[in-house]
């Protein structure tokens, strides 16, 4: 569906894919031009509704300022439509709050971030599609309709694979290094130093920390996989779960299956053949099938 089918009032269409490390918000004019892009922090919904309506809005903002053609109006909520693909939206209770807490849109339509990359991923078509990146999920649409999900449960205790999971699993590492129940190595020093250098300093980390804080050590453990058999395993370990989604959600293997989130992406070429056989490139991206929900 085209931007300029919107109805008059509504003079703009915006796709957010919002997850627990940042959110990205495309624009689009009635007419059909991109007006731009514009990125801000998580909007994940566990992190918090306040926090998730302040950097959706700030990626509007970023995404519009000094790019209207003249004629234009401002973008304000009365005169857009919205679509929103967000960490978290699965949660019943959530969601009700995050659409309760809505500034004013002309129209407004909330799914998960997954549901939402799914549709772009494959133009609205059948497919599957397993993401790895903060969190993890595996998602098909099938050729009569219906929807399967894996994964997906959320950090700390679902998400096996994902940035967070890792990074939590390389900090548990560095703890029982610390106090005789593992060898210290390359990757558990490597993480001691990321999180303060000194026992007290990662106990004070491990107090704050939330799953973005968890994901950003991710880097550490790909870093040190040829020097640290733990390194390696964290990420033989990754690798089995995004096999595990992609099989959950198409055990015959027959659909198209796009890998995405910067975990996901850095694991395909180790896929084995009935998984890897699957891959193709996306047709879009979860901004895509964000727009395309709020135009529906």
């Amino acid at each position: 569906m085209r931007a300029e089918s919107l109805p008059a009032h509504i003079h703009y269409a915006i796709g957010i894919d919002g997850g627990g490390t940042s959110t990205r918000g495309r624009v689009v004019h009635r007419s059909g031009v991109v007006v731009g892009e514009g990125k801000a922090g998580a909007s994940g919904l566990m992190q918090g509704i306040p926090q998730a309506w302040r950097h959706i809005t700030q990626a509007i903002s970023h995404a519009t300022k000094g790019r209207l053609q003249a004629g234009w109006p401002q973008p304000v909520p009365a005169n857009c439509a919205l679509g929103l693909g967000l960490a978290g939206a699965n949660n019943r209770g959530w969601h009700a709050d995050f659409l309760a807490a809505d500034p004013g849109y002309a129209r407004l339509k909330l799914e998960s971030d997954a549901v939402t990359a799914l549709w772009g991923a494959h133009g609205g078509n059948a497919g599957a599609l397993v993401i790895v990146g903060t969190g993890a999920i595996g998602l098909a649409l099938l050729p009569d309709g219906q929807q399967r999900v894996s994964g997906g449960w959320g950090f700390p205790c679902g998400d096996d694979g994902s940035g967070a999971d890792i990074g939590l699993r390389a900090v548990n590492l560095t703890q029982r290094s610390l106090d005789g129940r593992a060898v210290a190595g390359p990757l558990s020093t490597a993480i001691l130093q990321a999180t303060g250098g000194t026992p007290d300093a990662l106990l004070a980390w491990t107090g704050a920390a939330r799953q973005f804080e968890y994901a950003t050590l991710v880097p550490c453990v790909f870093a040190h996989e040829h020097q640290d058999p733990e390194a390696a395993g964290l990420i033989r370990y990754s690798l089995e779960q995004l096999e595990s989604l992609a099989r959950a959600v198409d055990p015959t293997h027959t659909l198209p299956l796009v890998v995405a989130g910067s975990i996901g992406q850095r694991l395909v070429p180790r896929l084995s053949g009935l998984v890897g056989a699957c891959v193709v490139p996306p047709q879009g991206d979860a901004m895509d099938g964000a727009l395309t929900l709020c135009m529906q």
